[in-house]
């Protein structure tokens, strides 16, 4: 089977990056859009463009009706959600199957599978993939809460069973904290997920953040492509990302890696996909989530391994099966998120006008951007306008190719997060690979 049209329900780089793939493929793409986003890239690149709606993601990226609509007008016979927005929407990949619309992705059924991290967990358990001591799925009061904190033992992590992006989340350190953490999480985690119900772990510390990329078919068979350390966070939200993990050995690799791909047998999984692991000082592993979906650092691996993950995932969704065979590192790469935000001003978002752009080029730099000299950035959405990332035959050489790279990097008429990165690339314990999650509590820009 071969697709001949596919919708990307996205916006931004990422829909680009997606477009871009298509037509290597000889595949023809149809871009959606908001109001906001009649000026992107993505829209003046891809073959067809329809309007989904106006510029408030619940109004247009969001609506599964419209972009249903849009994908049948267009004859679209396969939709790719990116990341982010419907990706990981099981009712949007339900109502695909329905359409008799490809959806390039997880199933319904992975989806709530995964998407509910109560259940990923007892998942995990099962098919023998190490996770932290906590709750056995979600827990019912703030009794129940105590009672499990206290048999583990403080400090404990509360988080929303149906979370994601650091929302509905608390650390917990004595039992007088707990009350008010309940409290504020479960509000957190309505708001944000239209659904309160918690689970409780015991809080890993000094952990590192690493994900592995995995791969499965339709046949039953997964790969994995090695690792990615994402530990430099900001409120739970990765800032910059890179590959091989300064941190790993090459034993902890294949385990990490084992471990991932047996996660993915168990569940059928079919599609790109992260296992993302908690890793204490160590060396010891633990399954935190699986995201069902392409993630926004893929590019890295990329580069690394030399491999389009966008067209795995095409390949595989037209039926094709894996080689079986797992990846590892040749090069190193490191990947930084470029907001449109203020450092200085505790991150502020600052949306606007691009009066001017100059992008860093030569060789092993790689740019995945939407916006030009000139581009509106609009208020709505997430803040993240490129990804700068940079490959090399070593992690000092990358680190210093990123440095270049980013003093290169003009962007005027609106604040971005040019100078953090430039200052990190500067930061002894970040050069020297010593940093966990914990990185940015103590970091000054």
């Amino acid at each position: 089977m071969q697709f001949n049209k596919i919708l990307v329900a996205n916006r931004g780089e990422i829909a680009l990056r997606i477009i871009r793939t298509c037509k290597e493929m000889g595949i023809k793409s149809v871009a959606v859009y908001s109001k906001a986003d009649e000026e992107s890239l993505h829209v003046k690149f891809a073959d067809e463009a329809v309007c989904i709606g106006p510029a408030l993601s619940k109004d247009s990226y969001l609506k599964a009706s419209n972009i249903l609509a849009a994908a049948e007008i267009t004859n679209s016979d396969a939709i790719h959600p990116g990341y982010g927005f419907l990706s990981e929407n099981a009712k949007f990949s339900k109502m695909c199957e329905e359409h008799k619309i490809k959806f390039i992705g997880a199933s319904a059924e992975m989806i709530n599978r995964m998407g509910d991290k109560a259940e990923a967990k007892s998942t995990m358990k099962k098919a023998g993939v190490p996770i932290i001591p906590g709750s056995e799925g979600k827990i019912a009061d703030i009794d129940e809460a105590l009672k499990i904190a206290k048999k583990i033992g403080f400090p404990v992590m509360l988080k929303a069973s149906a979370g994601g992006g650091g929302k509905g989340m608390r650390s917990v350190w004595t039992v007088k904290d707990l009350e008010k953490a309940w409290g504020s999480a479960k509000k957190e985690a309505l708001a944000s997920f239209d659904d309160d119900s918690m689970y409780i772990e015991k809080l890993i510390q000094e952990p590192r953040h690493i994900e592995i990329q995995i791969v499965g078919d339709s046949f039953g068979n997964a790969c994995h492509l090695s690792e990615r350390d994402c530990s430099i966070q900001r409120r739970h939200q990765k800032l910059t990302e890179e590959t091989p993990s300064p941190f790993m050995t090459d034993s902890l690799r294949k385990k990490m890696g084992k471990a991932a791909v047996k996660a993915a047998e168990f569940i059928k999984y079919e599609g790109a996909g992260t296992v993302e692991f908690l890793v204490d000082k160590n060396r010891d592993f633990y399954f935190m989530e699986m995201n069902t979906r392409i993630q926004v650092e893929h590019p890295i691996t990329e580069q690394v391994m030399d491999f389009d993950l966008i067209r795995e995932q095409i390949k595989v969704a037209c039926g094709h099966s894996l080689s079986g065979n797992n990846y590892f590192p040749k090069l190193f790469s490191i990947e930084c998120r470029i907001n449109a935000e203020d450092p200085y001003n505790d991150f502020r978002p600052s949306p606007g006008k691009i009066s001017n752009l100059n992008m860093p080029g030569g060789h092993g730099i790689r740019i995945d951007t939407h916006v030009y000299s000139g581009y509106t950035i609009p208020p709505h959405y997430d803040s993240m306008i490129a990804k700068l990332i940079t490959t090399a035959q070593t992690r000092d050489e990358a680190i210093n190719k990123m440095k270049r790279a980013l003093d290169e990097f003009v962007i005027e008429g609106i604040s971005t997060t040019i100078p953090f990165h430039r200052k990190l690339m500067d930061d002894p314990d970040y050069k020297s690979g010593n940093y966990t999650t914990s990185f940015m509590d103590q970091f000054q820009i």
